[in-house]
């Protein structure tokens, strides 16, 4: 008796052993919001709340922060593109070279074309490409091809953004999504209204036309919702299968155009906001209660333990166009917004959560950059070595989430291009954050300016002149870095004389002081 008790107590760890060994990587979930400010939110990510966080209505904004961890120094791109290539690739914006927004193909920005003084580098305005002979484009490994040979379910909505008109990643499957709803080159909606079609129909809004929801054309449903349903729906395969999933759900609000969400937005016109803000508001809520749809269907079907959400924007929020009030106040105390150098125009809302890993309702100041996304998801997918073409960037804030405090990394930035708008630290530009110190070098007169964020979250003191030693010391990395990556350089259109790098821009005005 005693030996079949002892074999069938063998057999039954050999099983449980090799359920552990079959288990499955966790799904994972990404939220990815368009142009989202660091206080278009009720969940305030300073230390205090502020006036725009009573303003807006995000609930499951908060439901999330109360479930896992919430990252206060969490950074993007100052616009979409980059940091959407940033995410997929895990190379920064220097190195893929993909450092504007991209559209027209073959071709720079009509307002880098037009501008007075600086011509801009050839970027790659094409997108992700794939392979190495695409002009144009940056050749990667991307993320959700990586997740698919895993065994993901990989799954896009919403605003792809990865490549130019006609370009193979213009399509969000050449990436390795199995299912794409409504991603395509545009990075904007010609229109949030399934009443106007979302653009469809009218030909001078063509490019801007959001394609294949068809089914909800002539309808009173707001964009955002016609997404969630059509997510909702796509998850119904995976489930099925017992397949593990990624769903990147990449909303194209709040980006203008500014509509209102019928469902939330008179509540907000009552409170006296002008017009534009009252449609962001409801925009702002509009959003939310997809991220709430998705976390209840995640409960309701009773995957909540197996599934990460995480919670990011592409850049800070709009401030310098298009909104009521004054110009470049939105995202305060953070100054400036979208398209800045600033902190409103990278620093972003971001939220964690890992089910039996992340602490609920826990705050982390440890900064992390979008490139980071990428070797975070293969960590939490449990890929190891994955086999790439390009070289990372990115570091894994997975250390973060389970409680520890790995030494933190410089965080780079680099925009040799042209926005568009005017508006405080809004340009070409290059910058590093080390610690709590943040140096800018704008390139059109070479002027450099250093901030401590911590005693100076909203960037008034430039301490370049009491601070020599930092400022040498910060040049020099971001030196070390633009140049180890060779990353692309503006150049002044009269001379033709390229900017240089921080470095000799920097000896320069030592030897003329």
């Amino acid at each position: 008796k005693m030996k079949n008790f002892i074999l069938l107590f063998g057999l039954l760890l050999f099983f449980e052993s090799c359920k552990e060994t079959d288990k499955q990587p966790p799904n994972i979930v990404l939220f990815f919001v368009d142009d989202l400010g660091w206080q278009d939110t009720s969940v305030p990510f300073w230390d205090k709340p502020t006036p725009y966080n009573q303003r807006y209505q995000t609930p499951n904004m908060e439901r999330l922060a109360a479930q896992g961890v919430k990252f206060t120094n969490a950074y993007a791109t100052p616009v979409c593109s980059p940091t959407r290539v940033s995410l997929m690739t895990g190379m920064n914006a220097a190195r893929h070279r993909v450092t504007n927004w991209t559209l027209r193909p073959d071709q720079q920005q009509p307002m880098e074309k037009n501008h007075p003084t600086l011509g801009f580098p050839d970027w790659n305005y094409n997108g992700i490409g794939l392979d190495t002979g695409t002009s144009n484009t940056i050749h990667a490994t991307p993320l959700p091809q990586l997740l698919s040979q895993k065994g993901y379910h990989t799954i896009h909505a919403g605003k792809g953004h990865f490549g130019a008109i006609g370009y193979p990643t213009s399509n969000p499957q050449k990436l390795g999504f199995k299912v794409n709803i409504a991603g395509h080159a545009a990075g904007a909606p010609s229109s949030y209204l399934g009443k106007e079609n979302f653009g469809n129909g009218n030909p001078d809004q063509k490019v801007w036309a959001v394609p294949g929801l068809e089914a909800y054309h002539g309808k009173d449903v707001f964009l955002t919702e016609a997404l969630t349903l059509e997510v909702l729906k796509a998850l119904s395969e995976p489930l099925e299968k017992e397949q593990p999933f990624f769903l990147y759900f990449a909303t194209y609000a709040v980006h203008t155009p500014l509509k209102p969400d019928d469902r939330f937005v008179t509540k907000y016109r009552n409170q006296g906001l002008e017009e534009p803000e009252a449609r962001y508001a409801s925009m702002i809520e509009s959003m939310d209660h997809a991220l709430g749809k998705i976390l209840d269907f995640i409960e309701t079907k009773e995957i909540a333990n197996e599934t990460i959400v995480l919670f990011m924007s592409d850049n800070g929020g709009l401030s310098a166009v298009a909104r009521g009030d004054e110009k470049h106040t939105h995202n305060r105390p953070l100054s400036s917004g979208k398209g800045s150098i600033y902190e409103g125009g990278i620093r972003v809302p971001m939220l964690a959560h890992w089910p039996g890993v992340t602490q609920g309702g826990t705050t982390t100041d440890y900064p992390i950059i979008i490139e980071d996304f990428f070797t975070s998801v293969l960590e939490m997918a449990e890929i190891e070595n994955p086999t790439l073409v390009q070289e990372i960037d990115g570091q894994s804030f997975v250390p973060i989430l389970k409680g520890s405090a790995p030494p933190t990394h410089p965080l780079y930035w680099h925009y040799p291009n042209e926005w568009g708008p005017d508006g405080p630290g809004i340009g070409s530009f290059s910058a590093v954050r080390e610690g709590d110190w943040k140096l800018i070098y704008f390139h059109f007169d070479q002027h450099f300016e250093l901030y401590h964020l911590k005693e100076d979250i909203s960037e008034l003191q430039n301490l370049v002149s009491i601070q020599k030693e930092k400022v040498n010391q910060l040049v020099n990395l971001l030196d070390t870095y633009l140049q180890g990556v060779k990353a692309q350089m503006p150049f002044y259109k009269d001379s033709k004389q390229v900017i240089p790098y921080p470095l000799k821009a920097l000896k320069a005005q030592n030897d003329e002081g």
